[in-house]
């Protein structure tokens, strides 16, 4: 049986691609780099159950199309859409960590806080279309701003918490 603690996370089938039992997925992690997986683990109804690869290709570099073995039908892969993907920790190499699994979508959710622990804003999504990273950030008051996600601001992150404290530069939450 395969536990919770032994296996990490890596993002989520979407829906069917195709009438052949391909899936669209996301994933929030650049693991694919790294390592060849034999096969994808599903989470179904709170079980967690191995898929074996047949073929994969990525679209961007948050997506992919994946083919399992006996999944060969638009129906068969229906019933997988908005399923949860993980990876057996087995698989990583030596000296793999959980923190080098996030990818910086990892932090989408997370509140924002100045260094005094007023609460900015909520993460909603993440630029990285340019060098500087960016949060886009949807403030108490409705509205969006744009903070660097630069390790000079972050002054600490709280991954059980769901918060990253930053050091903002005076005048720079005026500018949005």
């Amino acid at each position: 049986m395969i536990k919770k603690e032994d296996i990490l996370p890596i993002g989520k089938l979407i829906k069917p691609h195709g009438l052949r039992g391909e899936l669209s997925f996301e994933f929030t992690t650049d693991i694919f780099d790294e390592i060849e997986a034999p096969y994808f683990i599903c989470e179904i109804e709170c079980i967690f159950v191995p898929f074996f690869i047949e073929s994969y290709r990525f679209k961007n570099k948050n997506s992919g199309l994946v083919k399992f073995e006996g999944v060969d039908s638009d129906s068969d892969a229906k019933e997988l859409s908005k399923v949860n993907i993980y990876l057996e920790r087995t698989l990583l190499p030596a000296g793999f960590s959980d923190e080098d699994l996030k990818g910086i979508d990892f932090y989408t959710g997370y509140q924002i806080t100045d260094q005094n622990g007023k609460i900015i804003g909520e993460i909603i999504s993440i630029d990285d279309s340019t060098e500087n990273i960016l949060f886009n950030v949807q403030s108490g008051s409705g509205g969006e701003i744009l903070i660097p996600a630069s390790d000079d601001y972050i002054l600490e992150v709280d991954d059980d918490g769901k918060i990253i404290r930053m050091d903002i530069p005076e005048g720079l939450l005026d500018l949005n």
